[in-house]
């Protein structure tokens, strides 16, 4: 479900118009996040720590609005629910893409994810079953304790989506921490947004 955005009464308008003129109209921040109680709780709970955090990721993306937004053509639509793609690892060291449906209900998503994984791994195309502009394009380096982190695009390829990556997780100072990289279409969002996200994202990692 979506609606479309009245652009004359948006008080994004300006922004859109002004950045949606640019060859590269993404802009991208990487911070840090206390993983620390989240780690622990997955391993006591026998649970994959990529789907715990990417669960909480999604969860706090879908709070913030202003991550529902997608353009198409000249038009702004805020979607009701963001889903996930996260790109997914073969045994063979290639990837592929996914798409793993957001839910409320945590063991569902995971039942999910899982069956998602697996079909991704059994299969060798690059691209997810299903593809669209309700998801955030999710990807995880867990080898590397990024400090920036940049995007491969296709100017020529309208894109609107967020983009969300995870580091290595470190110790530091006796916490475990992970670096979060996020993309985003300055026309529809800004720092305080990704602010507001990130900081949605650690109260999920603490509960």
């Amino acid at each position: 479900m979506k609606k479309q955005i009245d652009l004359a009464q948006w008080d994004r308008k300006e922004h859109f118009l002004f950045f949606s003129k640019f060859e590269e109209p993404f802009f991208g921040i990487t911070a840090r996040v206390d993983v620390t109680k989240a780690y622990a709780r997955s391993r006591q709970t026998d649970t994959s720590f990529f789907l715990y955090y990417l669960y909480r990721a999604l969860k706090a993306a879908n709070k913030v609005t202003h991550f529902r937004y997608r353009i198409a053509g000249e038009e702004v639509f805020e979607y009701e629910t963001i889903n996930a793609s996260p790109t997914i690892m073969r045994p063979n060291g290639t990837f592929g893409f996914s798409y793993i449906d957001y839910d409320e209900n945590e063991a569902l998503f995971y039942k999910n994810a899982k069956n998602e994984i697996a079909r991704v791994q059994q299969s060798t195309s690059l691209l997810a079953a299903m593809n669209g502009e309700d998801v955030i394009h999710f990807s995880a380096l867990p080898w590397i304790d990024f400090t920036s982190l940049a995007h491969a695009r296709s100017f020529t390829h309208p894109d609107s989506c967020p983009k969300i990556s995870f580091g290595k997780m470190v110790t530091t100072a006796g916490k475990q921490e992970m670096a979060v990289s996020v993309h985003g279409h300055h026309g529809l969002l800004d720092g305080s947004h990704i602010g507001q996200f990130l900081e949605r994202f650690q109260t999920l990692l603490d509960q």
